[in-house]
Parts: structure tokens; C-alpha cells; sequence
């Protein structure tokens, strides 16, 4: 019963395989807002924003700090080409803590100088490590 439910998810970076295995659900943002994939879901190719990654096997869940990248949506295939992707036992909470408080400053700080944006998706990364390790 669990295989007709399931989907192959395989999310691959540019220094490794990071995840390949059957699952019956997969949660992530992206400039469209948040979306969750089951099985036989309309295809479509998203771009990534900054998250946390919540992939549900039968076992459980489990999740990651996503932050950027694009995803290929088949009925029975998802496919996430990520720029950076991070288990919580490979984020360092200290240096995300560190990299909030400065995005955070740089974005109330309001110095024409600052690149909003840049500032916006550094908080937006240090809050997906924050909230995966959480």
C-alpha cells in the first residue's frame, strides 16, 4: 500500500547526491509561496526560496535548510537541484544566530547603501537554519 503512495524524491547540489529515496510527501518554499507534493501532483518546474525542507517517508519526517535551487515536478518523480541544502547536524546555530542579528540590523539600519534584497534572502537563510535545527 505504501508504493502507491510513495514518489522517488531526489535533491542533488553541485558537490553531492544529497537525497535519494521513496517518499509520500515533500514540503518546501518557493517565490510563489510554500507547496507540498504527494504522489501524481501536476508537473510543473518551481524556483526555490529560502526554507525549511520537510520530507515525509513512512518511517517519519525529516527536514533540511533549503536554500535555493529549482524543483521538477513529475507524478512520480521530484527533483530539486539545490545551490546549498543542509541537514540540521550540519548547521553550525551560533553562526546562524550571527548571521540573523546582522541581516537584521543591516535591514532596520535603512542605510541607502544596503542591498535590500541580499539583506532580505541573508535572513531568510539564517532562519531556515534556525528553524530546521528547531
Amino acid at each position: 500500500m505504501a508504493e502507491e503512495r510513495s514518489f522517488e524524491l531526489e535533491i542533488i547540489t553541485p558537490e553531492r547526491s544529497f537525497y535519494k529515496n521513496m517518499v509520500t510527501m515533500v514540503e518546501f518554499n518557493t517565490t510563489e509561496g510554500q507547496i507540498g507534493v504527494y504522489k501524481n501532483h501536476i508537473p510543473m518546474t518551481v524556483i526555490i526560496k529560502p526554507g525549511v525542507l520537510t520530507i515525509t517517508e513512512e518511517e517519519g519526517k525529516k527536514q533540511a535548510a533549503l536554500h535555493a535551487g529549482f524543483a521538477t515536478i513529475l507524478q512520480e518523480k521530484v527533483t530539486i537541484l539545490a545551490e546549498v541544502i543542509e541537514w540540521p547536524d550540519e548547521i553550525d546555530l551560533e553562526r546562524a544566530e550571527s548571521a540573523r542579528t546582522r541581516a537584521e540590523e543591516r535591514l532596520r539600519a535603512g542605510d541607502a547603501a544596503t542591498d535590500i534584497v541580499r539583506a532580505e534572502t541573508a535572513l531568510l537563510r539564517a532562519m531556515a537554519r534556525i528553524n530546521t535545527i528547531r
